[in-house]
């Protein structure tokens, strides 16, 4: 992800794509390169302000742990982090409900969308038809 959007907050990206998606602890360094491609390329057409205000989020969402936990999202075991991030998705804060919804909307397209998870969700789609299948 060097050089893109999520650098400067990768390994924490990374934490809150994990928490998200569980499985995605198992990725190795092409899987992460190809999840950051999807996640930049779903961004690539939105407005720059949209995407500062995702890293914003993002940063927000690595310090906000502090105030209930004592620790950033960083330091945080699995259980926590899943806790913090329920919280999130059920705050009375409509603009970070909708920030997470958001982030959670881009992982999962991130990981669901790499080739290689096809066969985890059982897609066996084929361009040349059903017939294939058989």
């Amino acid at each position: 992800m060097a050089g893109s959007l999520l650098a400067p907050v990768e390994p924490l990206f990374r934490a809150l794509a994990a928490t998200v998606v569980p499985e995605a602890e198992r990725l190795d360094e092409k899987g992460w390169r190809d999840l950051g491609a999807l996640v930049e390329d779903a961004l690539s057409d939105r407005p720059a302000g949209m995407r500062r205000q995702l890293v914003m989020l993002i940063r927000l969402l690595g310090i906000l742990p502090l105030f209930r936990f004592g620790r950033t999202f960083g330091g945080l075991d699995a259980e926590r982090r899943l806790r913090f991030l329920e919280s999130i998705q059920e705050s009375p804060l409509l603009l970070l409900r909708r920030g997470f919804w958001g982030l959670r909307t881009l992982v999962l397209l991130g990981y669901y969308g790499r080739p290689e998870a096809r066969p985890e969700i059982g897609y066996r789609a084929d361009p040349r038809g059903w017939e294939v299948r058989r």
